[in-house]
């Protein structure tokens, strides 16, 4: 991501944490002195229907006000999405990255993705979820696989502004704290062996 600014698009279903995980990952970075947008696109959905959220980090002032329709790095929080809609869309396939919360191999994934031969990370975020924070919410995982890929923040920087976010939210919960951090952890370590 040499560019100077990078456009994200996060697929999930609500409950999962797409909106919060964009939301969070723009605090992050505005915290860190970067311009940012973070926006989600949904309608009257309801818990485990398709949503849309989106990222727009830059080192200078954001002009642009418009849907991202070239995104830099697409996340998808579920895996079954990948049937029903093109996750893909405007991803360049020689710059672009796709990331995928699955327990399937990326050899199972990218038969499913016959039109994408860009690059593919695969991540069973929810496993991680579930061994860190103990519930089957992907997006602290994922938002560590993008830490991990992309030169948006730093690990440390992400980690030090989301623990002090979830400070406020769950104080008396420090599990929760506590869990969160390492799932981001561990998916950024699992990300980078790839």
């Amino acid at each position: 991501m040499s560019k100077n600014m990078t456009e994200i698009r996060w697929h999930g279903r609500g409950g999962q944490g797409a909106k919060t995980a964009a939301l969070l990952l723009g605090e992050a970075a505005v915290a860190s002195g970067k311009y940012v947008q973070a926006f989600p696109e949904y309608g009257p959905e309801r818990m485990g229907a398709p949503v849309a959220s989106y990222n727009r980090i830059s080192e200078n002032e954001i002009f642009i006000h418009s849907p991202i329709t070239n995104p830099d790095i697409v996340l998808v929080l579920d895996e079954t999405l990948v049937d029903t809609i093109d996750v893909t869309k405007g991803l360049d396939e020689q710059k672009g990255i796709l990331i995928i919360n699955t327990p399937f191999s990326k050899e199972e994934i990218q038969k499913k993705l016959t039109s994408w031969k860009g690059r593919l990370i695969v991540l069973d975020a929810t496993k991680i979820a579930l061994e860190t924070i103990g519930k089957p919410i992907p997006n602290t995982p994922m938002m560590g696989a993008l830490i991990a890929i992309s030169d948006i923040l730093t690990l440390e920087n992400f980690i030090e502004d989301t623990k002090k976010k979830l400070e406020k939210k769950f104080k008396n919960k420090p599990g929760v704290i506590e869990g969160n951090i390492n799932a981001i952890k561990k998916a950024y370590e699992e990300v980078k062996k790839q």
